[in-house]
């Protein structure tokens, strides 16, 4: 009798393994005539003999189920992981088909990444390069490219975990890059080992060589501390920061972001030391001098504002907004004069004193006006400071000029 129901087991056992390959197949046969939909339909109604299932049939419906939603690259986001977590399992039963599918997989999807990238769809290209990651994650290069995508899309959640993560696994990007020179055009032209040595010996490139490309472990630190920033995660920020200066203590954009950082929790002291810093390390950049005068003018200290402002001027004569504020800057002192003159009296010494006071706001206006004519050379359409030109040169009594922006203030709408 036990024998008996030994033998029924086997048969149990055997026609479900049958049953089992039938559903693969005809799953098979489904993705063959690329009818995906269908193929998942058959895979789903295999899903529960599972646990019965050996190592060779396990793998190879992960495998099947990996081609059915990925659809040859057609499926969405959602469909697209469930392909490559199967993908995974497909790979670790060792399916023999796996790499191959990884390798298709890998090009459609890089090929999509691209594309999104260069249309400006970067939120988009980083769930791309995320997917390709998680493809082929031997290849941290596709998770560097998906933090790029992230936080350039302004992704700052996604961007931070790809960020972490390539912290976490110490990537550098380092790499080696194989170049030599066209005989023809005589410019440095960079390929793989292979090709280069192949145009060396072709004896149309010469000077062959090659070099590591430049850490990006200091780009990861600083961006972390961005991104910290941006979420307004403060004592993250700060530990990011502290460790960014660390790795590059004259790093610019690092000094600049934990400048902002100090800015945005109120240390305004900071934030002067830390801009006054970076302008020793970069002389020229006009945005420092900018910020130090907005800084300046919002501490009330309005002459130091103006030859910051000034200065970022000098390195650039076309930096509207630096114009602007120095403008605003100088019309400003016009309310305390106007207040003086409100509060005088008729006896003659305040009649004097009025006089006095008039030519002085006169005076005022006429220093403000080659700062926004400047503005106006390259913002012609700026009906703003047309509009205040306008009432500068009829309080001076500047006609002609008047009816200029007067004209011009009609013709923008104002």
């Amino acid at each position: 009798m036990r024998n008996l129901f030994i033998m029924a087991l086997a048969i149990l056992v055997g026609t479900a393994s049958f049953g089992q390959k039938k559903e693969l197949r005809s799953a098979e046969k489904a993705l063959k005539n690329n009818n995906y939909s269908e193929a998942k339909t058959m895979l789903q109604q295999v899903t529960g003999m599972l646990p019965n299932m050996d190592a060779g049939l396990k793998a190879k419906y992960h495998f099947l189920m990996a081609e059915a939603y990925f659809a040859n690259g057609k499926a969405n986001n959602s469909d697209i992981d469930k392909a490559i977590e199967n993908l995974a399992l497909a790979k670790e039963g060792k399916h023999a088909d796996a790499m191959a599918l990884t390798t298709t997989m890998e090009n459609s999807l890089l090929t999509a990444a691209n594309d999104l990238y260069k249309a400006n769809s970067f939120t988009k290209a980083g769930e791309k390069f995320d997917q390709l990651y998680r493809v082929v994650p031997a290849d941290t290069t596709y998770l560097y490219y998906a933090a790029v995508s992230a936080v350039s899309g302004q992704d700052y959640e996604s961007a931070l975990k790809h960020y972490l993560a390539l912290n976490d696994l110490g990537y550098t990007g380092i790499t080696k890059e194989y170049f030599a020179t066209n005989k023809e055009t005589g410019e440095v032209e960079f390929f793989d080992k292979t090709n280069r040595d192949l145009f060396v010996k072709s004896g149309e490139y010469i000077k062959p060589g090659e070099r590591l490309t430049e850490s990006k472990a200091g780009e990861i630190t600083k961006n972390i501390a961005f991104i910290y920033v941006n979420l307004n995660q403060t004592e993250k920020a700060i530990e990011a920061i502290k460790k960014a200066r660390m790795e590059n203590p004259t790093d610019v954009n690092i000094i600049l972001t934990e400048a902002n950082l100090q800015y945005q929790i109120g240390n305004k002291e900071a934030y002067k030391k830390l801009i006054e810093e970076a302008i020793k390390l970069d002389p020229k950049n006009v945005d420092l001098f900018y910020n130090l005068g907005v800084l300046s003018a919002e501490a009330g200290y309005n002459d130091e504002a103006k030859a910051y402002y000034s200065k970022a001027i000098e390195l650039d004569p076309t930096y509207i907004n630096a114009q602007t504020n120095i403008a605003a800057l100088i019309l400003s002192e016009e309310a305390g004069i106007i207040e003086e003159m409100n509060g005088l009296g008729t006896s003659a010494a305040d009649n004097k004193r009025y006089d006095e006071l008039k030519n002085k706001r006169a005076e005022l206006y006429k220093s403000a006006i080659p700062y926004l004519e400047a503005v106006l050379k390259i913002e012609a359409d700026n009906l703003e400071v047309s509009r205040t030109l306008m009432n500068i040169y009829s309080a001076i009594g500047d006609t002609q000029n008047y009816k200029r922006l007067k004209a011009n203030v009609e013709a923008l709408g104002g």
